[in-house]
């Protein structure tokens, strides 16, 4: 059986903090989902409620709504008996979300086209997050950054089937990102290797678009699509 990305182990070194008593459940997702994004709750690791309870000082009723949120958005799951663990994702998962995505994610690029020249702003904008989060060292903003980049194309598409596609595979990019950011030696690398695609975009090149996005998406950590699945894309037909 082909391993999950990140190691797996047992939640047992303290990682969160007392919080207020009056905590909401709110603040309790945001604290799980930090330190998984993070790195510090690697795949596999078991949420034990009795010790995260108790390290945050609260009671179990707002960490279990927390859980349950986290396992409807696929960050958590449930195991019968057992509790909760943080979801693993396998490779083969990853190489099939990147084989769609080199498909269907430059016709995206080129459907968003007319918003993105209507609005210039919009990458500026996202680029401005990546370099922020880089600025921070802060792994788990670098992640939700590196996906809004990514999911705008789908929203500005007018697709919706499109849409719902991204949304499909997001939580299992989110998980695998964690691993694919350790790949690069500084955060600081990731905002300008959008910057470089963002350049080609506005370029208007579709063959262009479609040779970055092959060499853009991942299909394993530091593992380039464009490596691993050659002469996978050809140019869609232009969007009128």
């Amino acid at each position: 059986m082909l391993k999950a990305y990140c190691r797996q182990e047992s939640f047992g070194v303290k990682i969160f903090q007392p919080l207020d008593q009056r905590t909401t459940p709110a603040v309790v997702y945001q604290e799980i989902r930090r330190a998984i994004l993070n790195g510090q709750l690697p795949a596999g690791s078991q949420l034990l409620e009795a010790h995260i309870a108790r390290d945050m000082g609260i009671s179990r009723s707002p960490l279990r709504e927390a859980l349950g949120r986290m396992e409807e958005e696929g960050l958590v799951e449930k195991v019968p008996f057992r509790g909760a663990f943080v979801a693993q994702v396998q490779p083969e998962t990853i190489r099939e979300i990147a084989t769609l995505r080199v498909l269907v994610e430059s016709y995206a690029v080129q459907a968003a086209a007319h918003s993105l020249r209507t609005d210039t702003s919009r990458l500026d904008q996202e680029l401005a997050s990546q370099r922020a989060a880089a600025r921070a060292k802060d792994p788990g903003k670098m992640i939700e950054a590196h996906l809004s980049f990514h999911r705008l194309f789908y929203e500005l598409s007018g697709n919706e089937l499109l849409l719902e596609l991204w949304k499909s595979w997001e939580s299992k990019l989110q998980l695998f990102l964690i691993a694919d950011h350790q790949a690069f030696g500084d955060l600081k690398e990731l905002p300008r290797t959008h910057q470089k695609l963002v350049e080609i975009i506005r370029r208007g090149d579709q063959a262009a678009i479609v040779e970055a996005v092959r060499h853009h998406v991942h299909v394993a950590p530091g593992v380039e699509a464009a490596d691993a699945i050659p002469g996978l894309a050809e140019p869609w037909p232009e969007v009128s």
